[in-house]
């Protein structure tokens, strides 16, 4: 896979979950992409959200993991 369809591959995924986000006042950025692991950074109620990485493990980079398979892991960067 390329990088391109990678990129295009983790916004889709980003596009499926920011719904989800938007509907408790919060957001997602895409950062950057470094080898496996994508950066992002949570936006809005995300930032002081007490469950913020258990949303991140379970919901972002699941679905993430779903259209790119080959991302191991995706970390928030405030």
């Amino acid at each position: 896979m390329t990088v391109q369809e990678t990129l295009a591959n983790v916004e889709k995924a980003l596009e499926e979950i920011r719904p989800f986000l938007l509907s408790d006042g919060g957001n997602i950025k895409l950062l950057s992409i470094e080898d496996t692991t994508v950066k992002v950074q949570l936006e809005g109620a995300c930032i002081g959200c007490s469950v913020n990485q258990m949303t991140l493990k379970n919901g972002v980079e699941a679905t993430i993991k779903k259209y790119a398979p080959q991302i191991e892991k995706v970390v928030n960067v405030d």
